[in-house]
Formats: C-alpha cells, sequence, structure tokens
C-alpha cells in the first residue's frame, strides 16, 4: 500500500499543499512547530477519518477558514489506484473513494491501513481506560471491516438504553427493556469476540517481537472484559444473568452499568502489569511491540504492507533498540519519518529517502520547492 500523492486545503497550518511521495522512505524535517507533525497527522486522518491528536475534527481547520480538504491517491497491493477525500466542516465531514460520496464513513475505515507511532503513545498505557478503548477500537476497525458498524450499532442501542433509564422510572415497560437489553447483549457478544480475536493475534507476534528488541523479559496483553469469553449461548445466558443482577442499580443509576464500553487492556512484564506501574522506558517499548505486532498481523492475515508514520520516534530510542526495530521495517513498507535532526536517523533510511525540510509552512524536497503555503 503506498500513498502516492497528498494535496491538503485549509489543515492547520497550510492553506494548499501538494506533495507527490517516494514509493519507500519520506522524511521530513525542521524544528518544533514548522508543520512536519501536521503532514503525518494528514495522512493519518486520510485513512482513519480522525486524528490521532485531538478529538474535535474543527479543530484540524486552519484558522480563519470554514473547511479542510485533504484528497490523497493511493496505490493498492494488486497495484489498483484510488483516490480518496475527506473534507471537514461545521456541519461534520464527508467522504469518498473515487469521487463517488459515502454514506457512512464506516464504510470509508479500513481501505487505507496506517501504523502510526508517536511521542504520545505513552499516554495509550499511561491514560484511562477510554483512550485504550479508543485506540483498540480504531486499530481492530482497520484490519475487521465490520467491527465499525457493529460498535457504532451497539453505541446507538446503548443510547437508547441509558435514556431510558433515566426517563421511563415511573413507566417502566418491561417488555420493550427487555428488548433492548437482547438487543445489546447480542451487540456485546460480537464485540468481544472480535476484540479478543485481535488481541489474541497481537500476543501471537509480540513475544517474539519484544525478545528480539529488549533481550530479555516476557509480554503478553490481557484483554479485561465483564464477562468470561465463552461459547455464544453460554456466553449470551451468563451476560443476561449478570444485567438482571444489577437492573435495580440501573434503575437508580440511570445508566447501562456494564458492557463492552468499560472494557480495558493491561500489558503484562514478566506477569506485572505495568500500566500504572512501570517506567517510562517499558511503556515506550511495550506501545511500540503493540504496533510493530500489528504490521505483521497485517501482513500475514490480511496480506496488506500497512503505510508507517513515525513521528519523531527515533530520538527517543538508543542506537540498539533502533537497529532492532529496522529489522521489522520492510523494504516494501512506505514510511514517513519526522525529526528535528537528521542525525537521529540510521543512514540505511536516509540513503533510500526523499527529504524534505520544513519551515514555517514551506516545504522543500532535497534539491527542489515542492509546496508551499
Amino acid at each position: 500500500m503506498i500513498l502516492s500523492k497528498i494535496s491538503i486545503t485549509n489543515f492547520r497550518n497550510y492553506s494548499n499543499l501538494k506533495l507527490d511521495f517516494n514509493k519507500k522512505i519520506n522524511i521530513f524535517i525542521g524544528n518544533n512547530a514548522q508543520g512536519k507533525t501536521n503532514i503525518l497527522e494528514s495522512i493519518y486522518v486520510l485513512s482513519i477519518t480522525k486524528s490521532h491528536r485531538c478529538s474535535k475534527d474543527l479543530f484540524l481547520i486552519k484558522n480563519n477558514e470554514v473547511f479542510s480538504k485533504i484528497n490523497g491517491c493511493i496505490i493498492h497491493e494488486n497495484s489498483l489506484r484510488k483516490n480518496y477525500e475527506i473534507l471537514i466542516n461545521e456541519h461534520g465531514k464527508k467522504v469518498s473513494i473515487n469521487d463517488v460520496p459515502l454514506r457512512k464513513t464506516s464504510e470509508y475505515i479500513s481501505n487505507i491501513n496506517t501504523i502510526m507511532f508517536c511521542p504520545d503513545d505513552l499516554e495509550i498505557i499511561k491514560g484511562p481506560p477510554n483512550g485504550r478503548r479508543y485506540f483498540l477500537n480504531i486499530e481492530i476497525g482497520q484490519f475487521y471491516n465490520n467491527y465499525l458498524k457493529i460498535l457504532n450499532n451497539y453505541n446507538k442501542v446503548l443510547k437508547n438504553r441509558n435514556e431510558y433509564l433515566k426517563n421511563n422510572l415511573n413507566n417502566f415497560n418491561n417488555i420493550y427493556f427487555d428488548v433492548l437489553t437482547d438487543e445489546i447483549i447480542n451487540l456485546n457478544i460480537q464485540i468481544i469476540k472480535y476484540r479478543n480475536d485481535f488481541i489474541n493475534k497481537i500476543n501471537f507476534y509480540i513475544k517474539k517481537i519484544y525478545k528480539d528488541l529488549v533481550g530479555n523479559d516476557e509480554i503478553y496483553i490481557k484483554y479485561d472484559t465483564f464477562v468470561e469469553i465463552l461459547d455464544d449461548k453460554k456466553i449470551y445466558k451468563e451476560i443476561k444473568k449478570k444485567f438482571n443482577k444489577i437492573l435495580y442499580q440501573e434503575k437508580q443509576q440511570g445508566t447501562t452499568l456494564i458492557g463492552i464500553h468499560r472494557d480495558d487492556f493491561s500489558i503484562y512484564l514478566n506477569d506485572v502489569k505495568i500500566n500504572n506501574y512501570g517506567s517510562q522506558g517499558q511503556h515506550r517499548i511495550s506501545i511500540l511491540c503493540f504496533k510493530l505486532a500489528e504490521i505483521e498481523m497485517m501482513r500475514e492475515n490480511k496480506y496488506i504492507k500497512p503505510i508507517l508514520l513515525l513521528d519523531d520516534i527515533f530520538s527517543e530510542l538508543d542506537n540498539e533498540k533502533k537497529n532492532n526495530i529496522l529489522k521489522y521495517i520492510d523494504n516494501d513498507l512506505q514510511i514517513f519519518i519526522t525529526s528535528t535532526d537528521i542525525n537521529n536517523i540510521d543512514n540505511s533510511l536516509i540513503k533510500n529517502a526523499d527529504i524534505f525540510y520544513v519551515e514555517d509552512s514551506n516545504i522543500t524536497r532535497r534539491g527542489e520547492l515542492n509546496g508551499k503555503e
């Protein structure tokens, strides 16, 4: 999978920018706050339809403008070229493929597969559970086409169930409420299976990767859900029993107290949970290995080579870990790298790269002017 070119309008600090890319390695060099990360962010938004840096889409629109648009050409594994576009304004966002608008963003996501590495990744482990759920949902959505549709359905049913619990306590219709509960149980089961399968696949790859990068310690990811994972009939009965047990509490609190919307995952090193107690170095290398495991999953399970976005990560790693990571970066992967200092990047990457110098929203390709504000 290769991003051959991108066109950006009113995105962050860029008014109009058009860039063609090397099918292998693209490196953006510049001081902080010049616009390097914004380029990688635009690629991520083109892929995922959301930013990895902020939750509100309107923040992506350049100051004093009313819309932002990103358009990119992707060459897929079968050599098929497709144009992807996302438009963001005060009314929301619209996505299209080859100029054909799509009704739902869930139909768009998973067409472009990207793996982003950035300094903020530490918050995935150290931060609250909702951040890990969000991360997990985005990554699974790239891997399984249908996952986000099921998750959207779950959120709709959850909203209806919560509103009913909150507003109908004095006029409670048990039959209608049982229908809502039955529906949310079945959606819980589907999402639990997707998440559990994804985590199992991560564990299959991450152990070897961690050993190669660190040389010792055992790592595994544990999916923390509210019910024991059994076959469909048994898990349905188990969840139904749990809902029946807490119905009185749910009525009193006016909300759904159990479900996948409260799930989490934990990272263990040598059987010790490191989410809250591990060092910053352990956190950084663990989430790095998690994402390297995703690359292997995509290559071996979807036969896709994702686009890699490396936002200033090499400056945080020693030479040994850099060299070990390079073993997992296949020559056939397209890579986008940002750094404040080209000396932080391995020479083996630089010699095959297109290098862009970024200063105050102006981008100069090594040897030519390729885009500007």
